[in-house]
């Protein structure tokens, strides 16, 4: 990677503001004090090193979670600045750790091009909400240390030896008076850092947990960069060519940019801006998009695959199956608040889009069989489509004529207040039955569902409307689906799917959620969507009230607490087993049922498990299933 030849030093660093907010409100810096919050500790202090890999400087890091949930991260760039600040007149090390905002990322004469740390807040926020912090520095021919509690510096810089090597070791314990919880999940943590190294080619990263006997460890380094990232993206899917298409330019904006489509129905761009995943898109997606249109639109035009009597093929048709990854580097880029989100630069969109238009209009003349392969694919999409809005279309018609726009069997709740509805879509008639007697009426809509539903990641959209068991959802649901989907008209606040806790019930659940993933995926987003728990055992003993357990664990703790002599227990293979009144009390009545809130906190990993579950492909599915067999606690035979 070519370096960024600037100097670096301590005149670099230059501080904004002090630090004195951060452990009063931490919620402001790092989101939350969840497990997401923690876990965004790991990410500031990685980014630092990251931003080092971006200048040219560093080619290794290393990150360790130690016995009792301490983290270390080492890398061998340049090392933090080890000379007086000349503002704060200590360290420019310690100014780091010590002064929000003060770094080596603002303005035009920064020690960085480009970085992913734009507010300067990652060091010193993490070490305000650490309980201690130790740095090692090694630079300027010398290893040097320093060491802080609660943000406060307990051991100022300070030489320790001699070194040639140069990079920086960060030790930390995040403060357990502030977050909720120190447990990292090392899965998390791995699917971030690998999504890190596709995108920084040819950096290695290692990240190691040492909590456990067995310790667990993984190493990264893609040297095909995005070309590899969306390889891996598209493991498990069919393809429509073998190798992703691969554009960069280099520029003001560097831009580079993986493309490849495959058989799937569903699209799936990632975009990142100095290496930070920007979720809700922005500029960039939006000239990549146009660009897209316009470049298969023309060849298609030029090469009598459209017609002059047909319309255009749109966005959506022409995105139909896409994997890409959009990759920008921009040197002061704006985004939507801290959570950096969304790109505001308006001027990358012209040069997204100008670059996509040459270099994918020259791919697509160079390769006529891999570009008659998508736009067939687009072709059949637009059909598809075109279908899709008859059936909708169809389906209002419908329903205007009707008495009620609801479906039949449907029992609504008194209320129209969204926020405080909720809909159960229930598994079966009898347990359906069951679930509107018991229901409280005011806020609680029961949704029965039957027979064999339809697997959405083998169909395209216009199978989806008019589907029997489908339709019900998406009208009582009322928002919608696809790119039509509408978050502001959900009639009901929490979607609850309630199946039985068998091998059926469990088919049902991963049907419903492919369905809200691919098509009413704010939903999930807004945490509207729930999965309800049923009782697993019901335990009676004469004289006493029953007691009802969620698992096997419950049940033991229940059974040393009455003793099992007397005691009959009852194995729910079903809802339809609970009367009304037992599915209200256990399942049902907020104040003593168990809802699980259903998150997607990373959209790759999602959108690899649904294909893996739903797709085409049976070997993923096989070794899936190998691989995760020794987690199944309940499973009916």
């Amino acid at each position: 990677m070519e370096k960024y030849d600037h100097e670096y030093g301590a005149d670099q660093i230059q501080v904004l503001e002090g630090l004195e907010a951060v452990r009063k409100r931490p919620g402001m810096y790092i989101g939350s004090v969840s497990v997401r919050g923690l876990h965004h500790l790991v990410y500031e202090i990685v980014d630092n090193a990251v931003d080092e890999a971006l200048a040219g400087y560093c080619k290794n890091i290393h990150v360790t979670i130690e016995p009792g949930n301490i983290i270390c991260v080492e890398d061998d760039g340049r090392g933090i600045p080890v000379d007086i600040h000349p503002k704060t007149k200590i360290s420019a090390a310690e100014t780091v750790y010590t002064v929000l905002h003060a770094g080596g990322k603002f303005g035009g004469d920064s020690g960085y091009k480009v970085s992913g740390g734009l507010h300067g807040v990652g060091s010193s926020v993490v070490n305000a909400l650490s309980k201690w912090v130790e740095v090692t520095i090694q630079r300027d021919g010398g290893i040097f240390e320093m060491s802080f509690e609660r943000g406060k510096t307990v051991k100022s810089l300070t030489k320790i030896g001699e070194s040639d090597k140069t990079g920086t070791k960060v030790r930390f314990l995040a403060d357990d008076t502030i977050f909720e919880t120190l447990e990292y999940e090392f899965q998390v943590l791995e699917n971030r850092f690998r999504e890190m190294a596709f995108l920084t080619k040819g950096l290695r990263i290692v990240i190691e947990d040492l909590r456990e006997e067995t310790p667990k460890k993984s190493d990264f380094c893609f040297e095909g960069g995005l070309i590899s990232f969306v390889e891996y993206l598209n493991k498990n899917k069919e393809k429509l060519h073998k190798t992703p298409i691969y554009i960069e330019k280099q520029g003001e904006v560097p831009v580079e940019i993986a493309i490849q489509y495959t058989s799937s129905y569903s699209e799936n761009i990632y975009t990142f801006v100095n290496n930070i995943n920007t979720i809700e898109g922005g500029t960039h997606l939006e000239g990549f998009k146009r660009a897209l249109t316009k470049v298969f639109n023309d060849y298609a035009r030029n090469h009598n695959i459209l017609k002059e009597k047909d319309s255009n093929l749109q966005g959506e048709d022409i995105r139909e199956g896409i994997t890409a990854v959009v990759s920008v580097k921009v040197k002061e880029p704006q985004f939507e608040g801290q959570t950096k989100t969304k790109l505001g630069n308006s001027e990358v969109t012209g040069v997204v889009q100008s670059m996509v238009n040459e270099a994918l209009s020259t791919f697509l003349e160079e390769n006529p069989t891999v570009a008659k392969a998508i736009l067939e694919k687009c072709v059949s999409a637009c059909r598809a489509r075109e279908a899709a809005r008859k059936a909708r279309e169809l389906v209002r018609r419908k329903s205007a004529l009707e008495t009620t726009t609801l479906p039949g069997k449907l029992a609504d709740c008194s209320s129209k207040v969204a926020e405080e509805c909720e809909v159960y879509i229930v598994e079966g008639d009898s347990a359906g039955g069951s679930a509107k007697q018991g229901r409280d009426r005011k806020f609680q809509a029961i949704l029965p569902l039957w027979g064999k539903m339809l697997n959405v990641e083998k169909a395209r959209v216009d199978k989806i409307y008019g589907n029997d068991k489908l339709n019900p959802v998406i009208v009582a649901v009322g928002a919608g689906i696809g790119a039509d989907f509408d978050i502001t008209k959900i009639r009901y606040g929490k979607v609850i799917i309630m199946a039985d806790a068998d091998v059926d019930g469990a088919h049902i659940r991963t049907l419903l959620l492919t369905f809200f993933f691919r098509y009413m995926r704010p939903l999930i987003e807004n945490g509207n969507v729930y999965l309800a728990q049923p009782p697993l055992y019901k335990l009676s003993k004469k004289g006493m009230k029953d007691i009802y357990c969620y698992t096997d664990e419950d049940m033991e703790k229940s059974l040393k607490e009455i003793g099992r002599d007397g005691v009959t227990i009852q194995r729910y293979k079903g809802l339809g087993e609970m009367n009304p009144e037992q599915l209200w009390e256990t399942t049902m009545n907020p104040e003593t049922r168990i809802l699980v809130k259903v998150t997607m906190d990373d959209a790759i990993k999602a959108d690899e498990i649904f294909t893996i579950l739903m797709g085409d492909e049976i070997a993923p599915r096989r070794q899936f299933i190998e691989e995760n067999a020794k987690y199944v606690k309940n499973l009916d035979i």
